[in-house]
Parts: structure tokens; C-alpha cells; sequence
């Protein structure tokens, strides 16, 4: 077995001949994957999709996602969505809003330290 100058000399080599190897080809790979494409009516924004890269709703690419969009329960039925707007269960005096879930914002903090119930501020209805 070689030293270590010797094996990295052949590591050096093979890369070489890999980066050789790979812009011979890369024209004809593009060019097959191009063919295929049209054969099969791929878009660009199909291939996004299938990366994961993009969701699609009503016809139309969103933005990018990073973690599952809906959540289902055992039955398989649409719970909820992730990032959905909630409604308002508390108001604020001076308009503020909070669904309820999270930490509670400043505002309803400062009034409960201050002696007021967070029930007084809960949307009737």
C-alpha cells in the first residue's frame, strides 16, 4: 500500500478525470432530460413541485414551503393549515386582537398584571 502523498496523488488524478468525464456528458444529459420533458409535457414548475420546492393551490405556485401544510387527523380528514388565520377571541381597547394561542401579547399582560380579567376583553359571539 502507498504513503499518503501517493494515495492523494491518485485522489487528485480521479477527480480529474471525474470533472472530464461530467462536462463531456453534461450537454447530452441535458439535452435527454430535455426530451423527455417535452415527450411527457414537464414544466419546470412540475419538476418544482416534485422537489418539494413549491405547493400548488387552486391552479396557481405559492410560495416555498418548509414544513407539512395540513395537519389531518386519524380519519384522514383536513384539520387545519398551517399558518391559517384564526379569529380574534380577545380585544384590546385600543383594537388590538389575539386568537387565543401563543403567549399572551403585551397588551392583555400589562391589563391583567394591572387587575383586569382576561375574560373581560373576549369577543361576545
Amino acid at each position: 500500500m502507498g504513503n499518503l502523498i501517493d494515495i492523494q496523488t491518485q485522489i487528485e488524478k480521479l477527480q480529474k478525470q471525474a470533472a472530464e468525464i461530467k462536462a463531456r456528458e453534461f450537454g447530452k444529459t441535458v439535452e435527454e432530460i430535455l426530451a423527455k420533458m417535452q415527450a411527457f409535457g414537464i414544466s419546470l414548475k412540475d419538476l418544482q413541485q416534485a422537489m418539494g420546492k413549491t405547493r400548488k393551490v387552486r391552479g396557481k405556485a405559492k410560495a416555498p414551503i418548509t414544513r407539512k401544510v395540513v395537519a389531518k387527523r386519524a380519519k384522514g380528514k383536513t384539520v387545519s393549515k398551517v399558518g391559517a388565520k384564526v379569529a380574534a377571541k380577545y380585544l384590546g381597547p385600543n383594537g388590538e386582537a389575539w386568537s387565543g394561542r401563543g403567549l399572551m401579547p403585551r397588551w392583555l399582560a400589562a391589563l391583567v398584571k394591572d387587575g383586569r380579567m382576561k375574560e373581560d376583553f373576549a369577543v361576545k359571539g
